[in-house]
């Protein structure tokens, strides 16, 4: 029997026997916060266990219910990676050439070849050009072509979550991810000329945006609206409304309008703004078996990645650690025992198939009680995704034993002090500010924390809370009593 199944059935045969040992009620903190919030005890699920295989439950309530975890899955998604690939797997995104280059030129096209980076931000695609030019290519004589292959995506539209389609966080995966195919708008206020200018990052090539809008004295508020943009136009971007004055000077970061040409305008605006010159265009192709490796940018480790993905709940870079562990071969998955080996990545991402590499690594891992997760994204931008806090607990409890499990539990918010929980634990008296490491998660109908705190008695405990209800956004104080009542344990 695998190592991590031995140890896996023992916590669970604790958590059996401790089952009756758990508090059964609410405590008087969380059920008054339901009440205050008009939610009945039914919508909300939670359990508290020692992280230690032998810990006895403190509490229990629906721990066996299914129920949507929204962002909390995404700690299925890492633990998952931090497991099969290891802390410090890395993406590369590789630079082509299928001609000679001499003389600051190349003589041929430039392949650029997606490898599912979840971060190629603007800095590090120009450092990346950077280096390009000081190897002698500053002229492509052809065209920069875009190399998407590495994942196999079906057709979207960023609005078909939730209709937000300029919202960032609907960005959709991509092998050749630039910038979350993000535009970046900056208003500085310019009383003197009656305006606020406008500055945009990366250089677009082909959109063009207005450099001023009207100031007014009306109070900050609504900035956003009162600007009236207009992005029906792939090619420009207009307001039609004013800048409040009072405002200062605010950032404003939009997903484009056409995602589908993100890549194509960002990267020839930047090509040309590094001081690189094109004879050709920019379009998505494949890179042809015999062109020439010109250079190689490495990712931020995964570390670096997943503390991005948890701590700021980013959607789009959790999908793309999700679609990587996809190109993973299943064999592989299943014939490798504790301790594992960083597996390397051999086939086309899709989502099907990181569902069916992440079920097995689930099956290898924990076995099939408690209840597997049914996953989608995995990155829990879905209505589909669903997991048990039961299963939640056994991964939590798992990873605290892992040899690289500080890596995951640091890349979680603490309460009150970073991260998506910073705002949590503010009171005085608080005992988990400082004290709680957590994935929060929050959609329509849906609000939840996962993670460990510290209790004043000495012992780390897993702490996993849900609401599912219509009105599950009013039950947040619940859900921040639990993380309270759980760091106050005394006994």
């Amino acid at each position: 029997m695998r190592r991590s199944l031995r140890w896996l059935a023992g916590g669970l045969l604790t958590l059996a026997a401790g089952a009756a040992a758990a508090q059964s009620s609410l405590p008087p903190g969380v059920a008054g916060a339901l009440q205050r919030a008009g939610l009945p005890a039914s919508a909300f699920s939670a359990l508290v266990v020692p992280v230690a295989p032998d810990g006895v439950e403190r509490l229990r309530h629906r721990a066996e219910v299914p129920v949507n975890p929204a962002s909390v899955m995404k700690l299925v998604t890492t633990y998952a990676a931090i497991d099969l690939l290891g802390p410090d797997f890395t993406w590369q995104t590789r630079f082509y050439g299928d001609g000679p280059a001499s003389g600051g030129a190349l003589r041929g096209n430039l392949y650029i070849r997606g490898g599912g980076d979840p971060k190629l931000v603007l800095e590090r695609l120009q450092e990346a050009f950077a280096t390009l030019h000081n190897k002698g290519v500053q002229v492509v004589m052809g065209d920069i072509v875009l190399d998407h292959s590495a994942f196999e995506l079906p057709a979207t539209h960023p609005g078909d979550f939730d209709g937000e389609s300029l919202r960032p966080y609907n960005a959709s995966p991509d092998a050749l991810l630039v910038n979350f195919k993000s535009v970046i708008l900056t208003f500085e206020p310019d009383t003197a000329a009656g305006v606020a200018r406008v500055r945009s990052e990366p250089p677009m090539a082909g959109l063009a945006i207005d450099a001023t809008v009207p100031l007014s004295k009306a109070g900050c508020g609504d900035w956003r609206g009162a600007l009236q943009a207009r992005f029906d136009d792939a090619n420009t971007v207009r307001f039609e409304g004013r800048y409040p004055q009072s405002c200062g000077e605010k950032v404003w970061p939009v997903a484009y309008q056409d995602p589908a040409s993100y890549a194509a305008r960002a990267i020839e605006g930047l090509w040309r703004a590094s001081g690189g010159a094109l004879t050709g265009s920019v379009r998505s192709g494949l890179t042809p078996p015999a062109a020439t490796l010109l250079h190689e940018a490495q990712s931020l480790p995964l570390s670096d990645i997943i503390t991005d993905v948890n701590q700021w709940s980013n959607n789009v870079m959790a999908q793309q650690v999700f679609l990587t562990l996809g190109r993973l071969s299943p064999a592989r998955v299943d014939a490798v025992t504790a301790p594992r080996g960083p597996l390397i990545p051999v086939r086309t991402g899709r989502f099907e198939r990181s569902r069916e590499v992440v079920a097995r690594w689930w099956k290898t891992t924990f076995g099939i009680r408690p209840t597997p997760p049914v996953l989608d994204n995995g990155a829990g931008l879905s209505r589909d995704e669903r997991i048990t806090p039961e299963a939640l607990v056994g991964l939590l409890r798992h990873a605290a034993q892992h040899a690289n499990g500080d890596r995951f539990v640091q890349s979680l918010s603490v309460a009150g002090v970073s991260g998506t929980a910073a705002r949590m634990a503010r009171g005085p008296d608080s005992a988990a500010r400082g004290n709680a490491w957590l994935k929060t998660g929050t959609l329509r109908d849906v609000v939840g924390i996962a993670g460990y705190v510290n209790a004043v008695n000495g012992t780390r405990y897993a702490v996993v809370g849900f609401i599912n209800h219509p009105n599950a956004g009013a039950g947040r104080p619940a859900l921040e009593a639990l993380v309270e009542w759980s760091a106050g344990l005394k006994d």
